[in-house]
């Protein structure tokens, strides 16, 4: 995330910190040498009680500070109900509270700044995000810009299936588990390597029958490791594969690709699109055991470098028992 250095800069900076424009919501940003590292959203309640609000002041322990945005609902009668708990339950932590803003409206004030001449009590117009600085950065970056709202996000992971591919897929062998499926696994875990290096260098896999191969071999948990394993959290290579290939996901298929995009997601700060991407896993595959795993880690608020610890201890077991040792991580 870019530099914010005022409180509009921070207006703008989370649209892309949550991967939408909120709305009747509440942003808590967590700071780490001057940058968010952390950024979590929850629907504005009616009231918050001091254990609630402790449980969420707890999630920044560790951190220089937290950045508030509460973004009020018309419905609300008192605001101060929610505010004032989260606010006394940081400071109970020493948690710095370094900047805290409402948006009623189409108007923000700073609660922290009390300086009418540029927080005037009635508050002031939302800067336009595609006027900010910020936005200019992030795009730069190669960051798109953030969907108009949760349901324009959610639709943008509707499936666009392609029956060639559909059809393809029923003609691939499944893994046979009574034998070693060591070798079928092994040209599952490389044909998501051919895949990802076509991803890369077109931005699309044309290969049908790729794509065919890596969806049916994903349905495997030693494929679907493999893949979570090659992961950079530094590229948006991934993030755009996983993303491309959960839309050709065809039903009993979407759960794999569906958790890969969800912790790509998590990696790049984009939690809400991490959420609805494990809200499709779920609906594909109730049971699936990376869903439970993956929703008390992103409930738990941890920092998305735990993945890269994570790969860093599980992906050489997996390619060696994948390889042999023949190659390396």
């Amino acid at each position: 995330m870019t530099t914010v250095t005022s409180p509009t800069d921070l207006l703008a900076a989370v649209p892309f910190l949550v991967g939408y424009q909120p709305s009747d919501a509440i942003v808590l940003m967590a700071l780490n040498d001057e940058s968010i590292t952390m950024a979590i959203r929850v629907d504005f309640p009616k009231s918050i009680n001091q254990g609630e609000a402790s449980a969420l002041a707890k999630k920044f322990e560790g951190s220089d500070g937290a950045l508030l945005v509460f973004y009020i609902p018309e419905s609300c009668d008192d605001a101060e109900l929610v505010i004032r708990p989260i606010s006394e339950a940081l400071l109970a932590l020493d948690i710095p509270l370094r900047e805290s803003i409402i948006i009623v409206g189409d108007r923000w004030r700073s609660l922290i700044c009390a300086d009418e001449s540029c927080c005037p009590i009635e508050g002031s117009p939302l800067p336009e995000l595609n006027d900010s600085r910020v936005t200019a950065e992030e795009v730069s970056r190669g960051k798109p810009l953030p969907f108009r709202d949760l349901g324009d996000m959610t639709r943008s992971l509707s499936p666009r299936i392609d029956e060639v591919i559909v059809e393809m897929m029923g003609r691939i062998s499944p893994i046979d588990y009574e034998n070693d499926p060591t070798s079928q696994q092994r040209d599952g875990a490389n044909a998501l390597l051919d895949f990802l290096h076509d991803f890369q260098v077109e931005g699309i896999c044309r290969d049908k029958r790729l794509v065919a191969t890596v969806l049916v071999r994903l349905r495997d948990l030693q494929v679907r490791d493999f893949a979570l394993g090659t992961m950079d959290q530094e590229s948006d290579l991934y993030f755009n594969a996983w993303r491309w290939l959960l839309t050709k996901a065809p039903r009993g298929f979407v759960a794999a690709p569906a958790t890969l995009l969800a912790v790509a997601a998590y990696e790049r700060g984009d939690g809400a699109l991490a959420n609805v991407a494990l809200q499709r896993a779920k609906e594909d595959q109730p049971n699936y055991s990376l869903v439970t795993l993956l929703e008390e880690l992103f409930r738990s608020g941890k920092p998305p470098t735990i993945f890269k610890d994570l790969r860093a201890e599980l992906h050489p077991k997996v390619c060696a028992a994948l390889f042999s040792g023949s190659i390396s991580a």
